[in-house]
């Protein structure tokens, strides 16, 4: 018999051996990154913090971030997920964990002459010995699962904090645009109260068509601040729903955008990118897939189990707890699948193929981070430039606008209403501009520790 046994199991090991034959799985990808950023070198390294928000030195800005962290309902849809994921781990932990079962019954049978009364009791027990680490696979795999959620949670609140910090500065900016457009209409009836002054003195150089010219200019602006102050009402709308409250719009945000006072420590290493919570996903699901890859493979050795049950059956309740009446069997089983259409090879390879993907899918997140590091960083250093030149356009825009302004006021030989108006148009647009593109730079500073991860 004992022979018999040997020959069985030698061939179930020898029907494993195709494991050879498979293609190992990969639970790690290692990208090559430089030193440091292309677009920052010659810099100073400095120290990796997490208080990202305190580089723009605005408490309201911070206070609107905390609020919508804990109030925000993706975000607590997402908190909820992650509560799965854990669940769904220790679910994967407890198959490694032996089984027990307790079982009872009840039952009558009724004969013309006697009722006779059954109860029964059982209990049952399986465990499998986790002899090829399959199981172990699994549960690492399922860890590895949890692992992903947790990141991807951080990244929500990474991605929330930066949209609320934005949404933010987009109602100042809005909030500003808006100002603009009501004291442009006030600078423009002031000028259109000039013109009509002057063309009914009879003014030479003021016709009827710098009257038509200055009440266009007016109702333009009065279309526009209509359209500014809606641009400030949906900013608003947007920020409110992010902090889970009723879009009313009636938010009010500070008078001015924050400052942007610390320079870019451009020196930091590329690898500081691995921090970041969606490529800390991407690494635990290549984990958990070569772990399930693995088990896969040894799916395909022998299976032991092991099980034990008890039970009885009386007719009367109190003796169906007496252990000398039990019934007590003890198994042990070894199975393996011989033939199967070739259905779990093909889901070895399977496993494989979803390793390699997962780490096809890291290599392309990991360039695309790069992407938006190298990109964030050159769009700092163009913005900062930019708003340097705009500032002194603005500076001449203005000082023009008032000349002639004046000039017109006081009958200058030459100069006409076009003059007057060019040189507003010139002012008010150059204003609006300083204003887009002070925001633009804010938004392009949260981008770039989005993109990190987190603050330098």
């Amino acid at each position: 018999m004992m022979k018999h046994v040997n020959i069985a199991v030698a061939c179930l090991l020898l029907h494993g051996c195709g494991l050879k034959n498979l293609a190992a799985p990969k639970d790690s990808l290692r990208i090559n990154t430089p030193d440091v950023w292309k677009a920052a070198e010659n810099r100073e390294n400095r120290e990796i913090s997490s208080h990202w928000l305190d580089e723009f030195h605005d408490p309201v800005m911070r206070r609107t971030v905390n609020d919508a962290l804990s109030h925000n309902q993706n975000l607590q849809a997402a908190a909820s997920r992650l509560r799965v994921a854990k669940e769904l781990s220790i679910q994967a932990r407890a198959s490694r964990l032996p089984r027990a079962n307790l079982g009872s019954s009840a039952g009558a049978s009724v004969s013309d002459s006697d009722t006779t009364e059954r109860y029964g009791l059982s209990f049952a027990a399986s465990w499998e010995p986790d002899l090829w680490g399959r199981l172990r696979n699994l549960d690492r795999a399922g860890a590895a699962d949890f692992e992903a959620a947790v990141a991807e949670f951080r990244n929500a609140k990474l991605s929330l904090a930066a949209l609320s910090a934005k949404s933010y500065c987009n109602l100042i900016s809005a909030q500003q645009q808006s100002n603009l457009a009501v004291v442009t209409l006030e600078s423009f009836q002031k000028n259109l109260r000039i013109i009509e002054r002057n063309y009914k003195a009879g003014i030479p150089n003021v016709r009827a068509l710098d009257v038509q010219l200055g009440r266009t200019n007016v109702s333009s602006t009065q279309r526009s601040v209509t359209a500014r102050q809606l641009d400030r009402d949906e900013t608003a709308r947007n920020l409110e729903v992010l902090l889970g409250r009723y879009p009313t719009a009636t938010l009010q945000a500070a008078h001015e955008l924050p400052e942007i006072s610390d320079s870019i420590p451009l020196g930091i290493p590329a690898t500081l990118i691995e921090r970041r919570p969606d490529l800390a996903a991407a690494r635990s699901r290549i984990f958990a897939s070569s772990e399930r890859a693995k088990a896969a493979k040894k799916n395909l050795l022998p299976d032991i189990s092991l099980s034990a049950g008890s039970g009885t059956s009386r007719s009367v309740i109190a003796r169906l707890f007496d252990t000398q009446s039990l019934v007590t069997s003890i198994t042990a089983s070894l199975s393996q699948v011989l033939y199967n259409g070739g259905a779990n090879v093909s889901e070895v390879r399977a496993a494989l193929a979803r390793n390699d993907a997962a780490i096809h899918d890291y290599a392309q997140l990991s360039l695309e981070a790069f992407r938006e590091v190298e990109s964030a960083l050159a769009t700092e250093s163009s913005l900062a430039v930019q708003v340097a030149f705009l500032n002194k356009e603005v500076e001449q825009a203005a000082l023009a606008e008032k000349q002639a302004e004046r000039d017109y006021s006081e009958g200058i030989e030459g100069v006409d209403i076009l003059s007057v108006l060019e040189s507003q148009r010139r002012a008010n647009n150059a204003r609006s501009a300083l204003i887009r593109l002070k925001n633009e730079r804010l938004q392009a500073r949260i981008d770039l520790h989005v993109a990190l991860g987190g603050s330098f």
